[in-house]
Order: C-alpha cells, then sequence, then structure tokens
C-alpha cells in the first residue's frame, strides 16, 4: 500500500438515470460500493466515501459531504483533494460494480510513474476520468474550475497534463458504469 495514495468514491449523484441510489444498488448481492471497496482493499487502506446520504453510514468509513454542492463529478473531486492528506488521490465513481483489483493495481502504477498527471483509464473509444488518479497538486485548478462553474470533467482534464491508460480488451468490463436498471439487467 502506498502511504502517498488516498481513495475516494463519489456517491453524491443525482443518480437521475437509474432513479435510485446508485451507489447502494444490489448486484449479485451485493452494492456497487460494496464490490468497489472489496476491489480497493488490497491497494488502499481507508476509502473515504464521497457521500450526504446518511445510508453509507452503513459501511463504517469516513464520510465527507461535497464541500459545494450541486457541482457534479468535478465536485466531488474538489471535495476528495481537498480533504485528502496524501499527494496522489484515486477517485472513483460508484457505479463501476465490475472494477478490480487487477485494473486499479494497472492504474496505480502508472499514476506512479508520472506522478504530476491526472491518470485515468481508457477502453480506446471511451475515456474513464472518474476511474482516476489525480495529483492533489491539481487542487487550486479544480477549485478554479467549480468555482467558475466550467463543470464538464473531461475538459477539465484535457486542459491539465494527463495521461491515458488504455485497458486490454479483457478488462473493458471491468469500468462499464451502470446507469440504468437495464444496464443493471445486463450485467453478467
Amino acid at each position: 500500500m502506498d502511504p502517498n495514495l488516498s481513495a475516494y468514491i463519489l456517491c453524491g449523484g443525482k443518480s437521475s438515470r437509474m432513479k435510485t441510489e446508485k451507489g447502494l444498488v444490489q448486484f449479485q448481492g451485493k452494492s456497487f460500493v460494496q464490490w468497489i471497496l472489496e476491489a480497493l482493499y488490497p491497494l488502499v487502506l481507508c476509502p473515504v466515501l464521497v457521500a450526504k446520504n446518511p445510508a453509507y453510514e452503513s459501511f463504517q468509513l469516513d464520510m465527507i459531504s461535497d464541500r459545494i454542492e450541486g457541482k457534479g463529478p468535478l465536485g466531488g473531486i474538489y471535495s476528495g483533494l481537498t480533504h485528502s492528506p496524501t499527494g496522489l488521490v484515486l477517485i472513483l465513481s460508484c457505479d463501476i460494480p465490475k472494477i478490480s483489483t487487477d485494473v486499479l493495481a494497472f492504474l496505480l502504477r502508472y499514476s506512479t510513474r508520472n506522478p504530476d498527471k491526472i491518470t485515468f483509464l481508457s477502453d480506446g473509444e471511451n475515456d474513464y476520468p472518474l476511474i482516476g488518479v489525480y495529483p492533489k497538486k491539481c487542487l487550486k485548478a479544480v477549485e478554479n474550475s467549480v468555482l467558475r462553474n466550467e463543470l464538464k470533467l473531461r475538459q477539465f482534464v484535457e486542459s491539465q497534463a494527463h495521461q491515458r491508460i488504455l485497458l486490454s480488451p479483457s478488462h473493458i468490463q471491468a469500468v462499464q458504469n451502470i446507469n440504468t436498471k437495464d444496464q443493471l439487467l445486463s450485467l453478467s
């Protein structure tokens, strides 16, 4: 475990397409967040949930609320970066129940090689900046974007030093985010 790394799971979305709290949705007998935690625990000792819903207290983890509400994923990243005591911050969305320790370890290996860059996964067609490592030093840039209401995450990431890490085809399902009940039903 890297003492210069902390992890934050963003659980504060509106879940408008799922119509229920995404992180608490059940998949094969466990909530999405539980699947993510099981993938994380071999790599990060004390992940933090960025969540307002008291139902997340059942995970018995530290929880923080968004510092500025209503700012979407970039606002969640801002909250995590502000709270984090470490130089590197792993950010994960709460809707990736198939994420694996192997995929996260792969991402972390690349992030430590270039710790000054935002490092995120890509399948070659889609980028996943909510499965990424953000250097604490980009906090001021994130804060400026949030305060200016420039909240498009991909636009922000592209404006910063970054590296896109290509996944092998065998790992693409691990990064699939589940936003609707139909997508949930299609998971295997």
